[in-house]
């Protein structure tokens, strides 16, 4: 009987069927917290268990030393404006050794954590995105973590010195006009021949665009598709995608020319290549990994997609929660700060709690990599969400400046940011592929506890093997309804917690979240089958779902690691919250597009009901919002660790400079702000703002000569700090950048 329903899944495609490529990708990597969600009863005491790392000392100190050094050379506005990255900044970056972090210090290298890693990036990048560029790119895929991995010792003895110390400046040419996200189509062909030496070479055409680096690259590690149709190198007649090193100057390879990047002038451009002529030696990992060029991408992707751009997206979101919060407290319009207002401080609120969260993710996938770990579901959903959300933060950061955020110049905060974000939801796998394509439809297969196993034997004709996992299948499936149903009567009290107090309520939310999406999983595996590739719509409801539930978890698993401080509980209550309201709205979807007789039915009506009238989480209520805001309102402690990590403005530069001056003389003048609100309230003093009654508050005793020069101090800091650029004629049109002054006095009759 197994044998005969064997047969009929494979000949009917009730199975998904796999590629080499997919079954490549899926084979990457590891399965981590993922799974625990996937199988619908995750050991929650088993993930706080995972490591939640910090940096050890020699990387702290390169974070706070060189890393910040290399932030305060540059001047991120000029840099935009030129669209050149400094001769002496890319000079500290070779000699400080920022190129060479991942590689092992017996190479010349740092063999620095992926922690730190990542920490350095979100400083650097974030702070300037050309820059960043040449910190990123030598420390991501490409020509040192390749070899690294799979390089020949030769190689690694030649080469990785020379990355570590900036001789050679690396790129990756991946990218072509016709193969974006479906890479493994690459049209970029190598032919093996024999030159008239009788030596194997290999003749290499292709054009690649996109590639970072590419115009100052002199190393290129180019992956094309081998042709070898004499069997030279004992591989076959087509080997397949191999990777290969290219230095600049080889005839026929052209580089140097550029793109435009949006809204960034970091270094970006095409690859060209007619008959260039290469040696096998030159392939990494020699001869023998001739056609091993996606094995050797999927592995490094599958944990190294978590690491660069939710670096830069997560810097970005704590660069704009360290400005935002402060610029809602020295603004003020109808007489009050305007983060005291609901409408403000409900997206600053959002700002400092998305913030925190990701922050904890990225700690979190970040130390598992460390851990041995790689995760290729969680790096897609961490890159893929990261991306999206650092752009609504900044769009949110804007709102809250207003006029502050629209008008551009070297005093701008959040416009470059914000200009660039788009870069990094197309980058490295675009975000519409990673969440319909990937997290769901990569991990649907591989973290589920019997779908792989159960392909696998339909593959194999393997009857036994498919008996045994068809009906633990089965029965997962009814133990998640039966897990489902009771969670939902008790809202997931039945599924216990591994900590008291008030977040206990989040663990066993997520738990009754984790049982109905391993049963929706299992009905659209049933049900839809191997048309669910096709079903983008759906799976991408499916991957929020999932996202939002190891995002939850992230938040939960930070409290818990930096020793549940109780003022951060608003910050895990909002974050959750929303999370679990994210979830809940991707279960409505899910339910609401179930294509499939009877069961789709059920789920659009009967179940959609109970769905909706008991729900994960409406969203984080108003009573949230003043405290989860107030995070990043006050100069205090708790500040200055959602916002640790970032790169320190000099106090009165332009932008971020001087607002956080502003800030600082606002905290230090709060108690005497607090002696004239006393004053006001018994009438001492008339209504209005503290700043305008110092000088009949001090005509009355009510503060100090001290007192008075303090807060004219912090008022003028603020008008300084909420005014915007202003350009001559003759610079707005002509080539003069800076601008000519600040028409401060404008601002004053305007008020703050």
């Amino acid at each position: 009987m197994f044998s005969a329903l064997m047969n009929f899944m494979r000949n009917n495609n009730v199975l998904p069927r796999i590629s080499d490529t997919e079954r490549q990708a899926l084979e990457a990597g590891t399965v981590w917290v993922d799974g625990e969600i996937f199988s619908g009863n995750p050991d929650f005491r088993k993930m706080l268990d995972e490591p939640y790392s910090q940096l050890s000392d020699e990387e702290q100190a390169f974070l706070d030393g060189p890393a910040e050094e290399l932030c305060r050379m540059v001047d991120p506005y000029e840099v935009e404006r030129t669209r050149r990255v400094p001769d002496d900044a890319l000079e500290f970056i070779k000699q400080q050794g920022f190129m060479g972090m991942l590689i092992p210090k017996e190479y010349g290298g740092k063999g620095f954590s992926t922690l730190a890693m990542s920490a350095i990036m979100a400083k650097v990048n974030c702070y300037c995105s050309a820059v960043g560029t040449f910190v990123v790119i030598p420390n991501s895929l490409g020509a040192a973590e390749l070899l690294k991995h799979y390089g020949t010792e030769e190689q690694k003895k030649h080469y990785l010195p020379r990355l570590a110390s900036g001789e050679y400046i690396p790129c990756f040419g991946l990218t072509e006009p016709t193969a974006g996200s479906d890479a493994a189509s690459i049209k970029a062909e190598g032919v093996v021949f024999k030159d008239d030496d009788g030596e194997v070479k290999i003749r290499l055409n292709f054009r690649k665009r996109y590639i970072t680096l590419a115009p100052a690259a002199n190393l290129i590690s180019l992956a094309f598709q081998m042709h070898d149709p004499e069997n030279l190198l004992g591989q076959g007649e087509r080997p397949g995608i191999t990777v290969i090193m290219l230095h600049k100057g080889t005839p026929g390879l052209h580089n140097g020319d550029h793109h435009v990047p949006i809204g960034a002038g970091f270094y970006n451009g095409p690859i060209i290549g007619e008959d260039v002529i290469a040696t096998p030696d030159q392939i990494i990992g020699g001869p023998e990994y001739a056609g091993q060029g996606w094995r050797m991408l999927m592995e490094q992707l599958a944990g190294g997609r978590a690491v660069s751009l939710p670096a830069g997206a997560i810097g970005g979101m704590k660069s704009v929660a360290a400005v935002t919060g402060p610029y809602s407290m020295i603004r003020h319009q109808f007489g009050i700060p305007i983060g005291l207002m609901e409408g403000v401080q409900d997206k600053v609120a959002g700002i400092a709690a998305m913030a925190y969260m990701f922050e904890g993710a990225r700690v979190y996938s970040c130390s598992a990599i460390d851990n041995g770990e790689q995760p290729p579901v969680v790096s897609a959903l961490l890159k893929s969400s990261s991306t999206e959300h650092a752009q609504r933060l900044l769009i949110d950061g804007m709102d809250v400046f207003s006029g502050a955020g629209v008008m551009q110049g070297p005093n701008n905060i959040l416009g470059s940011g914000y200009s660039g974000a788009p870069v990094g939801i197309t980058v490295e796998g675009a975000n519409i592929m990673t969440r319909t394509l990937i997290i769901f439809g990569q991990g649907a297969t591989r973290c589920h506890p019997f779908a792989l196993p159960l392909v696998k034997a339909v593959e194999d004709d393997d009857s036994e093997a498919f008996r045994k996992n068809l009906l633990g299948w089965l029965g997962h499936t009814a133990t998640n309804w039966l897990r489902t149903k009771a969670r939902g009567l008790t809202r997931g009290y039945s599924a216990g917690s591994p900590v008291g107090g008030p977040t206990a309520t989040y663990y066993r939310r997520l738990a009754w979240a984790s049982s109905r999406f391993a049963l929706l999983t299992d009905l659209a595996m049933y049900f839809i089958g191997g048309k669910l590739k096709a079903k983008g719509n759906l799976t991408g409801r499916y991957a929020d779902a999932l996202t939002w539930q190891v995002l939850a978890l992230s938040a939960l698993r930070r409290y818990e690691a930096e020793g549940r401080p109780k003022e951060d509980l608003p910050l895990v209550q909002y974050a959750c919250e929303h999370a679990l309201a994210q979830v809940q709205k991707a279960f409505e979807a899910i339910h609401a597009n179930f294509d499939a007789p009877l069961v789709g039915w059920w789920l659009r009506k009967p179940a959609a009901f109970f769905l909706r009238i008991n729900p994960l989480s409406q969203g984080p209520g108003d009573k949230l919002i003043a405290p989860t805001a107030a995070a990043i309102q006050s100069l205090s402690e708790q500040y200055q660790r959602i916002v640790r990590g970032q790169a320190t403005p000099v106090e009165g530069r332009p932008g971020a400079g001087r607002l956080l001056k502003a800030f600082r003389l606002h905290s230090e003048v709060q108690p005497v702000i607090a002696k004239i609100v006393k004053a006001q309230e018994s009438r001492d003093l008339p209504r209005g703002l503290p700043y305008e009654q110092v000088a009949l508050a001090l005509e009355k005793g009510v503060i100090a000569d001290t007192e008075a020069q303090l807060l004219r101090q912090a008022n003028q800091a603020a008008l300084e700090a909420i005014e915007v650029d202003v350009f001559t004629p003759d610079e707005y049109f002509g080539t003069a950048t800076k601008p000519a002054h600040g028409g401060a006095a404008t601002a004053a009759a305007a008020g703050r």
